[in-house]
C-alpha cells in the first residue's frame, strides 16, 4: 500500500511489445510521481505475440535502472487494480488527436467508476509519436529493422515469431 502522502500512479498497457515510446513515457511519469507501477494488461479479446510473462520480463529489463518503478500484471478492470495498489492516478500517453478522443472517453468512464483516481495524459515525445506496438509487429512480420523503435531485448524476443 502507498503512504497517505505518496503520489502513486499506474501506467497501463498491453506492451506487446514495449517500445521506446512506452519507455519514454515511463521515464517521464516516474519523474512526476513518487511511485509508478507499470501494469501489463491481458486483454482477452486480443491475440498477443508475446505472453504476459515475456512482456513482464522485457519491461523489467528495460526499466531496471529506474527507481520507484514496479512492473505487474493485471487481469480485470484498471480502476480496481489501481485502487488495490493504492494508486491515485492513471497515466496514459497521447500520440495523436485520435488518441486524445479515445483517452478522453476512457478517462471519463474511469472517473465514473472511481472518482478518487485521476487520469493524467502525457503527450508522446515527437521522436516517438509515430511508433506503436502494432507498427513494430508489422515491421517485424515483414523482416524490417526494429532498431529505431525497440530495445535490443525486444528484437531478440520477436526474432523468429513471424516465420512461416
Amino acid at each position: 500500500m502507498s503512504s497517505a502522502h505518496e503520489r502513486h500512479a499506474v501506467f497501463p498497457g498491453t506492451f506487446d511489445p514495449v517500445t521506446f515510446g512506452h519507455l519514454d513515457l515511463i521515464q517521464r511519469a516516474a519523474r512526476l510521481f513518487d511511485r509508478l507501477t507499470v501494469i501489463v494488461a491481458a486483454h482477452h479479446d486480443k491475440r498477443h505475440v508475446l505472453s504476459v510473462e515475456e512482456r513482464l520480463e522485457l519491461l523489467r529489463g528495460a526499466t531496471a535502472g529506474l527507481e520507484h518503478v514496479d512492473i505487474v500484471a493485471l487481469d480485470g478492470l484498471l480502476v480496481n487494480g489501481a485502487r488495490s495498489l493504492g494508486a491515485t492516478a492513471i497515466v496514459r500517453g497521447i500520440r495523436s488527436a485520435a488518441d486524445l478522443e479515445y483517452e478522453r472517453q476512457l478517462a471519463l468512464t474511469n472517473r465514473a467508476m472511481a472518482s478518487d483516481i485521476e487520469t493524467v495524459l502525457l503527450l508522446s515525445s515527437s521522436q516517438h509519436a509515430h511508433v506503436s506496438s502494432t507498427l513494430v509487429r508489422q515491421i517485424a512480420r515483414l523482416g524490417g529493422d526494429l532498431t529505431p523503435f525497440v530495445p535490443p531485448s525486444v528484437i531478440d524476443a520477436l526474432a523468429g515469431r513471424f516465420e512461416d
